[in-house]
């Protein structure tokens, strides 16, 4: 297939992509029009139908998967498809993984290895929620694997929440090996469940958008509920542990205007708000560069605050002076 990411301007494409969104609008003129959101797994792109009512045009929903034959333009610099003939593709002419973006990592690889983490916890109590979740829970280990760990931004795809997930653990484990203090069962706990929300937050792919829990309740409120309610069925639970657990949970975003219902006041906290930064930055960073040209700067990125570009590459040849 043609995917998305190879479009130029000037090519004419006929291919199967997913309709991500569709919607019906008007022009100055008052001639109507449909917008829709192609995509697959490289990336989303606008396209335009300027004749919905042609003969052209077949029946389609949002995220159907729909045959487009149409011409490649930019428009405001960004890629746009002007469709002229359109129809629900077949079965037989897509295969749904192409569509999907997907985390570069191996899946059962990171399911494996965060499994592997509970076994370090030695806390009885912590040990038996973490198990609770990531081991003996199939219906909730099949959506946190499935589930992003964003709608936009970074790890917007396919095992995004748990490619986060195990990225912000590790960096907790370091934490505990480098810094006195930290409470590694505690800070381990709270660094793997600490997103556990998002599996109620966000819709399956290829939605990938808020539930109506999600906009209402959002998922540090809801993953440190679902840790109450499991470690109300845990004989013995500590009340004052399960209190220090939901703090981290609560407060992992660090700021109240970045949504944490606390800030952070105990350590464990601190140091969980900092990994979960760490990595939410820069996967941002390396999603917004990837494939981009080197020395060539790629504008203001809101998440980041800051114009961005890719490292300049480095050559010893390059790096050498005439005293070398």
């Amino acid at each position: 297939m043609t995917y998305l990411n190879e479009l130029k301007d000037g090519d004419r494409v006929s291919a199967v992509y997913l309709c991500k969104k569709a919607a019906t609008l008007m022009t100055k003129n008052g001639k109507e029009y449909m917008s829709l959101t192609l995509m697959d797994k490289t990336a989303n792109t606008d396209a335009k139908i300027w004749d919905p009512n042609s003969e052209g045009i077949g029946d389609f929903d949002e995220l159907d998967y729909i045959h487009v034959s149409g011409d490649v333009t930019v428009f405001n610099g960004a890629i746009q498809i002007n469709i002229r003939r359109l129809r629900r593709a077949e079965d037989n002419e897509y295969i749904p993984s192409d569509y999907l973006p997907m985390s570069p990592f191996d899946n059962d690889g990171m399911y494996n290895q965060l499994k592997n983490v509970v076994d370090t916890v030695k806390n009885p109590y912590l040990n038996s929620l973490l198990k609770s979740f990531f081991v003996e829970d199939e219906e909730f280990i099949e959506d946190f694997r499935k589930c992003s760990a964003a709608k936009t931004v970074h790890h917007s795809f396919v095992g995004g929440l748990m490619q986060h997930t195990l990225a912000v653990t590790r960096l907790c484990k370091f934490y505990t090996k480098a810094y006195a203090g930290l409470d590694h069962d505690l800070l381990i706990s709270a660094a793997m469940l600490h997103d556990i929300g998002k599996v109620r937050e966000l819709s399956r792919f290829p939605e990938n958008d808020y539930t109506d829990d999600g906009q209402l309740l959002g998922h540090i409120y809801m993953g440190a509920e679902m840790i109450a309610s499991r470690a109300g069925g845990i004989e013995g639970f500590p009340p004052r542990l399960l209190s220090e657990l939901q703090h981290c949970i609560l407060a992992h975003h660090g700021e109240l205007e970045f949504g944490s219902p606390k800030t952070p006041e105990l350590i464990e906290a601190y140091a969980l708000h900092m990994a979960d930064n760490t990595d939410a930055k820069i996967e941002t960073f390396i999603e917004a560069t990837g494939g981009k040209e080197r020395d060539k700067w790629l504008g203001m990125n809101r998440p980041l605050g800051a114009n961005i570009r890719r490292t300049s590459e480095w050559t010893q040849e390059a790096g050498k002076t005439d005293g070398s």
